[in-house]
């Protein structure tokens, strides 16, 4: 897998998906183009970033198609759909399963070259956000049962007298505890600690 974001180009119109392979390559991006849904699920890479530029019309699976066995698999990549006819009900579907947009052949270069863009930064913070969740998840993975009981009482706001009273520990044990479990969570004040959390 490569670092640098791919533009995925999946329309059955040849002449078209030359301009939009050719239009991709203005951004600097790899851009690879595909004359059917099928010939993309058989090559596309979850783990690579980008996004996918989609045609809604095709013979067998259509775009809409492939953007619900995209959401059903858990593949959440930004689309760009393109459409020369589509009308309220598909636009409204397309959006709700997550498009980026949905743009109207025929289309302004600039337009289209701004939803990429804008498709290829959502990617890059919706991996970022996960590869943050994954990390926070690992960390508290880590806590032991009784360090994560303290953690959920840091979380609801109580001291550290009266976690003490409610677990019948000294105070002191109650402060080892959680030093224990923020050094292990990496964390340094409550502040962070909050923060790392988030809603729980």
């Amino acid at each position: 897998m490569s670092a640098e974001p791919t533009i995925w180009v999946v329309d059955d119109d040849e002449a078209v998906r030359r301009a939009l392979t050719s239009a991709g390559l203005l951004l600097g991006h790899p851009v690879r183009g595909f004359a059917s849904a099928a010939e993309f699920l058989a090559a596309h890479d979850p783990t690579q970033p980008g996004c996918l530029v989609l045609d809604i019309k095709m013979p067998g699976m259509t775009g809409l198609e492939l953007q619900r066995k995209l959401a059903d698999d858990g593949i959440a990549i930004p689309i760009v759909m393109i459409s020369g006819h589509a009308d309220v009900r598909i636009a409204v579907e397309a959006m709700t399963l997550g498009a980026v947009t949905l743009l109207e052949k025929p289309f302004r270069l600039d337009e289209l070259l701004g939803h990429i863009r804008r498709a290829i930064e959502k990617d890059r913070a919706d991996r970022e956000s996960q590869t943050r969740t994954a990390d926070t998840d690992a960390r508290l993975a880590a806590l032991t049962p009784k360090e994560r009981e303290v953690l959920d009482m840091i979380a609801a706001g109580k001291t550290n007298r009266e976690m003490a009273t409610d677990l019948g520990l000294s105070v002191r044990a109650v402060e080892d505890r959680r030093a224990r479990l923020m050094k292990k969570v990496g964390v340094h004040s409550v502040a962070e600690l909050v923060r790392l959390l988030g809603p729980l």
